[in-house]
C-alpha cells in the first residue's frame, strides 16, 4: 500500500531583491550556487515560505557583499564570509505560490520555471534587518575558502 503525503503549499511565498524590478512580474534566472547543489540549479524564480530568509538572501545579495552563504534553518540566516552591504533598500516580493515546488522535501526553499506575477512590493532598510546575518567567524572563513577559494576567482 502506498500512501501519498499532500505538502502544504502556502498561499504566497516571498522572494528577496537587491534592486526593484521593472514590470510586474519576476523572470526565472539561471542561479550560481558554488557547491552545484541541483535543487539550487534550476531556471526559475527561487522564493521561500520564510519572509525573513527572503530578506537574509537579499542582504547577502547586496553591494558590498563580496562572499556569503544562507542557511535555511537557523538564525541569522545569513553568513557574510567578506565585505558587508552597502546600500540602504531592499525590496521583498510577496507572489502567489501556484506555479512553485518545493525545491527538496521539507524545504522552505520554492522555485518556479514559469515567470510571476506579483502580488506585493516592500521597500526595506537593510539597517532595519542586519540581524538576519552576522560576519562570519575566523574558523568559518578558513572553512569556506578551504572549500570554495578557487571557486570565488
Amino acid at each position: 500500500m502506498q500512501i501519498m503525503v499532500k505538502i502544504n503549499k502556502p498561499k504566497y511565498l516571498y522572494h528577496g531583491s537587491v534592486q526593484k524590478i521593472k514590470g510586474n512580474k519576476l523572470k526565472p534566472k539561471q542561479p550560481h550556487d558554488l557547491g552545484n547543489r541541483k535543487e539550487n540549479l534550476h531556471k526559475a524564480v527561487y522564493a521561500s515560505s520564510n519572509k525573513e530568509i527572503s530578506i537574509a538572501m537579499a542582504i547577502i545579495s547586496c553591494k558590498g557583499v563580496i562572499s556569503a552563504s544562507l542557511r535555511f534553518m537557523k538564525k541569522p540566516y545569513g553568513i557574510i564570509y567578506e565585505g558587508w552591504p552597502k546600500q540602504d533598500f531592499i525590496y521583498l516580493y510577496t507572489i502567489f505560490s501556484n506555479t512553485f515546488v518545493q525545491s527538496k522535501k521539507g524545504s522552505k526553499q520554492w522555485h518556479s520555471i514559469k515567470a510571476v506575477k506579483l502580488f506585493k512590493v516592500d521597500k526595506i532598510k537593510v539597517r532595519d534587518c542586519l540581524h538576519l546575518v552576522r560576519k562570519a567567524r575566523k574558523k568559518e572563513i578558513k572553512k569556506w575558502i578551504a572549500k570554495y577559494g578557487d571557486k570565488l576567482k
